[in-house]
């Protein structure tokens, strides 16, 4: 039953290729809510056996893709209605691709076994590129050039690093499986040296997809091209998987007793990504470009709380839970501005309020809920990572972490305050507002309220059980 939640969306997409657009549009929902049910399924654990041989039910696994599912199910409803307002003359495409992506996405969460685990961080690269591409101009081959090129060289380190983690076991003699599970329990007897190596290529590796700097390069254009649906889950989605990738090999190097190297090299890579993104964000003249590089400093602050460990752990896997909620909102918000304005360039766009209010005031929401401001959920999960920077004693990393926050939030500040606040002298819209394309990203942000003011005992004893490995902890 595990394997059903990449397996279902694979047929699926599969058949949407060949399907008229008007029933792939629907196929693409019920695709959604028929993940989301297994998902919950295998989340409170009511199906079969949970571990075979390439795949598992792991605590940081399951968070991965339940965030995947939900945020599948309100961006594959929000597709609908959007792609009504589109001219896209390979819609079938597109939405088979979406489909294949969240199958490959979906594999990534689940697999145990450290090739399987690569075929399916590579597999996304392949279903995802169509998504970049789809408008078929210059802009979007480029992009999609970059990504396949940059990722496929990155993905090709991260090979090299699970040889070189195998061959930490051929030097010690070791001879188990070649799985996460059956390796952690033998990784006292790893050779240390082959297994640093190894860990190294693999941050680079999937790094790179995870758009870590200086491996960044190709996320911006990537998250500026392509469609906004298929941005909020290369944004929301496809970051976590590769961070995933990155986090099983860290629990790796912990129980191998290596926990303070992966760690200091995870600091260092989080504080250049976000030292990276308060330059690049500062005079940015493209929406959609300003929340990739967002993504990037975000997905720094995460590498940084997993570094530090303890109370900064949780911290950083809160982080992830509402970073997907709010920049997954901030995309399909910014779906909306772009079929209202017709442009991505941030000063032809402005008095948002006035001509798009349900869109103004959710983008504007979603930039102080990325911001860190409460009452989103950002807000809680920056505080932990800075007390437990305290509390661990590293006083420098936490003063450049919080520097480039600041940093980031007075470049983006100026810019979001222009395109919702500043008045506009063409008041002529070319799409006008709907409902239909203002709730899915209004409810994402309520979701990340929500979960400020309640946080169900099985997301916090699943975010527990998935950084207890490397001695994290609420109370630490």
């Amino acid at each position: 039953m595990l394997q059903f939640v990449f397996l279902i969306p694979l047929l699926a997409g599969i058949a949407v290729f060949f399907l008229p657009a008007k029933i792939g549009r629907p196929a693409l929902f019920t695709t959604a809510v028929i993940h989301a049910t297994f998902t919950a399924l295998e989340w409170f654990k009511l199906t079969g056996p949970l571990q075979t041989k390439y795949f598992s039910n792991t605590p940081e696994g399951m968070l991965v893709l339940a965030i995947l599912s939900f945020l599948f199910l309100f961006i594959s409803l929000y597709t609908v209605f959007y792609m009504g307002e589109v001219e896209m003359s390979k819609e079938p495409v597109f939405n088979g691709s979406m489909l294949l992506f969240l199958s490959s996405m979906s594999m990534v969460a689940i697999a145990d076994h450290i090739i399987v685990l690569w075929i399916a961080v590579e597999a996304t690269t392949l279903m995802s590129a169509p998504l970049i591409f789809v408008h078929r101009s210059k802009e979007s081959l480029e992009a999609t050039w970059k990504y396949v090129l940059i990722c496929s060289v990155g993905i090709a380190l991260a090979l090299l690093g699970c040889f070189f983690v195998i061959f930490s076991m051929e030097m010690s003699n070791v001879h188990v499986p070649i799985s996460f599970t059956s390796l952690n329990a033998v990784a006292s007897q790893l050779n240390p040296v082959w297994l640093k190596a190894g860990f190294i290529f693999i941050l680079i590796g999937y790094g790179t997809k995870m758009g870590l700097a200086p491996m960044h390069t190709w996320l911006p254009d990537a998250h500026s091209e392509a469609p906004s649906p298929a941005s909020a889950l290369l944004s929301g989605a496809l970051l976590n998987c590769a961070f995933l990738g990155i986090y099983r090999c860290h629990q790796l190097m912990f129980a191998a007793g290596l926990g303070g190297y992966s760690s200091n090299v995870l600091i260092a890579f989080g504080l250049a990504s976000m030292l990276v993104s308060a330059v690049f964000i500062l005079n940015q003249t493209d929406y959609k470009r300003m929340l990739a590089y967002s993504s990037i400093e975000n997905m720094g602050i995460i590498a940084v709380g997993i570094g530090i460990g303890g109370l900064a752990a949780f911290g950083a896997m809160l982080h992830m839970i509402h970073h997907s909620l709010v920049k997954s909102s901030l995309f399909l918000s910014a779906g909306n501005i772009l079929l209202g304005y017709g442009t991505k360039v941030i000063d032809k766009t402005g008095g948002m309020l006035r001509l798009f209010p349900k869109t103004g005031m959710t983008f504007f929401a979603g930039f102080v809920g990325i911001s860190g401001f409460p009452p989103f959920g950002l807000f809680i999960s920056e505080l932990l990572i800075i007390l437990g920077a305290i509390k661990a004693g590293r006083y420098v990393a936490i003063s450049i972490f919080i520097f480039s926050l600041i940093l980031i939030f007075a470049g983006a500040s100026r810019l979001v305050m222009q395109m919702v606040f500043s008045e506009r002298d063409n008041d002529s819209i070319l799409v006008p507002e709907k409902w239909s394309r203002a709730l899915p990203p209004i409810l994402l942000l309520l979701t990340s309220l929500i979960l400020v003011i309640w946080l169900p005992d099985s997301i916090y004893q699943t975010i527990q059980n998935a950084i207890s490995s490397i001695g994290g902890t609420v109370n630490g």
